[in-house]
């Protein structure tokens, strides 16, 4: 079992139904451990509960117990909301039915579910004590919903939900999304401009940059790696211009002044704007920097949680530049790692970060809930090309 794959590359299923349907027991069954504790009290799991787990032929998959979404009181209230926090970041959801039947507590979790446009399949369990009804199936039937019936205390029907499972993965976690390799041939040179400034981690690149070199090599094309400070030099030792220059968006206005026009030019979150998201509605998100007015609110989203640095780039730089670029009093709000506000029709745009940290669902997700509620959205380096005057040269090999 691999549990070192990135976060970013796991696919999420998340287990839900009303309490004391047999998720935990479930959740056991499928990863072979006893990861979440079983009860017949209703109400035993109150937080969510991850299980990492290899899933053949799919891959590195996390498994997520949740408290019951029918769960009442205070507590109740609080246990719900951090399972809709799961749920946000969830690539397929497992809806537990246990000897009830389908009913109105299925029903809700299903409206949200579709609302959150989640696939679900559901899960008929204790089949030991009671199958479920041609109600039950009308209601899968009704819905164009897959169904499967188990019994996780005795594992019966689990190998048959793990086909299942696996059948209904989203396209993203079969086809591999395009980094670079589509942008350049075999014996390319891919010249990278690559910083380093107080955010660079000491003694590696940041994962982006890994990633896009890691992806020139596997193209069987030549990367080259230089500061900013060096490119000049570097474009007159080569031979030939390169096929491709990718550069860090913090110094791109430097590098697209001495790139010739004709060389293709853009930045490594450009590339991750669509590896990861959206490029089209990405750009168009960027432009409505020059529709913000004096009180705007600017949502900033940073998909993972770091130690503040000097001048960072989220949390300084960006407010500057963007503040710069309009000439309006704007109010920047941050969030990071998986919190994502609930009152998002109070922001005029939302500047969300490469998203290398988390998956590409996630990702997608954010952006259909923005453009649902009619808020912009953009990502750092897109943000960045457009304040600096750049971003029509930048996205111009991608859209």
């Amino acid at each position: 079992m691999n549990d070192k794959a990135p976060k970013g590359v796991r696919m999420v299923i998340t287990l839900v139904g009303r309490r004391n349907a047999g998720k935990s027991s479930l959740i056991n069954a499928l990863s072979g451990q006893d990861t979440a504790i079983v009860s017949d009290y209703p109400g035993t799991t109150t937080d969510p509960v991850a299980k990492h787990y290899e899933l053949l032929s799919l891959g590195p998959v996390t498994f997520y117990d949740t408290a019951g979404l029918d769960d009442e009181g205070e507590l109740g209230e609080l246990r719900t909301r951090a399972t809709h926090k799961v749920l946000f970041r969830t690539d397929l959801a497992l809806l537990v039915v246990g000897e009830q039947g389908v009913g109105k507590a299925e029903e809700d979790i299903l409206h949200i579910a579709r609302k959150m446009n989640i696939p679900v399949l559901v899960v008929f369990n204790k089949a030991d004590i009671a199958g479920p009804s041609p109600e039950d199936f009308a209601f899968c039937a009704e819905h164009s919903i897959n169904s499967q019936i188990v019994c996780a205390r005795s594992a019966k029907g689990i190998d048959d939900l793990k086909k299942a499972v696996i059948n209904m993965a989203p396209r993203e976690f079969i086809e591999e999304p395009v980094l670079v390799s589509d942008l350049i041939e075999e014996g390319d040179v891919v010249l990278c401009v690559v910083p380093i400034d107080l955010a660079a981690p000491k003694g590696r690149l940041i994962l982006p940059q890994v990633q896009v070199l890691r992806d020139i090599l596997d193209s069987d094309a030549m990367g080259m790696v230089v500061k900013e400070r060096e490119l000049e030099e570097a474009l007159d030792r080569l031979s030939t211009p390169p096929a491709l220059v990718v550069t860090d968006s913090q110094v791109v206005l430097k590098v697209a002044g001495d790139v010739p026009e004709e060389v293709p030019l853009t930045t490594f979150s450009t590339l991750f704007a669509r590896f990861k998201g959206d490029l089209r509605m990405l750009v168009q998100g960027a432009e409505a920097i020059d529709s913000l007015q004096d009180g705007d609110r600017v949502l900033l989203c940073e998909a993972c949680s770091h130690h503040d640095v000097a001048d960072d780039i989220g949390r300084v730089k960006i407010p500057r530049w963007i503040t710069q670029y309009t000439g309006r009093e704007l109010e920047f709000v941050m969030y990071s790692g998986h919190d994502f506000p609930d009152d998002l029709e109070g922001f005029a745009l939302a500047v969300h970060c490469g998203g290398c940290m988390t998956s590409r669902t996630e990702m997608l997700r954010r952006i259909r809930e923005c453009s649902r509620r009619e808020v912009p959205i953009t990502n750092y380096g897109v943000a960045i090309s457009k304040v600096q005057g750049v971003l029509d040269r930048i996205v111009r090999k991608l859209c």
